[in-house]
């Protein structure tokens, strides 16, 4: 409830802030045009617009804060929900090797016994500086 009305506030000075900075003049006229007669000489009314200005920009400022205060605080809770964890049932067999490691039930050979070659040995590239023959 305090931060929409902050918020509306802000917006009310930004509107204010922007109408004021729109009235000012580059060489200081502001509201009477330049002519000296009338409610408001030209250096008063620049004086009022500046101050003007730097009242509703201090405003507009100190809102922001404050409001960014508000925004940062009004956050949910910080922690992680536990209830939202994937607990796996206990029926679930834990995860291993489903297949049988090749040479894991193979028995030893019996003493003396020479082991075969398991494959044919692959020919070798020929040794030298890389040079093809001619």
């Amino acid at each position: 409830m305090l931060f929409t009305f902050l918020l509306i506030v802000q917006t009310l000075v930004a509107a204010a802030m922007i109408i004021v900075i729109l009235m000012q003049r580059s060489e200081g006229g502001g509201l009477t045009g330049g002519s000296p007669s009338g409610l408001m000489t030209a250096r008063g009314a620049a004086d009022f617009l500046t101050r003007a200005t730097a009242i509703l920009a201090t405003i507009f400022v100190v809102l922001s804060i404050v409001l960014a205060a508000l925004a940062a605080n009004a956050g949910g809770p910080r922690r992680i929900d536990p209830s939202l964890v994937k607990q796996l049932p206990s029926s679930v067999p834990q995860q291993g090797p489903t297949q049988p490691v090749p040479g894991a039930n193979t028995p030893a050979a019996p003493p003396g016994a020479q082991p075969s070659p398991a494959a044919p040995a692959q020919p070798q590239a020929p040794q030298g500086n890389g040079a093809v023959p001619r």
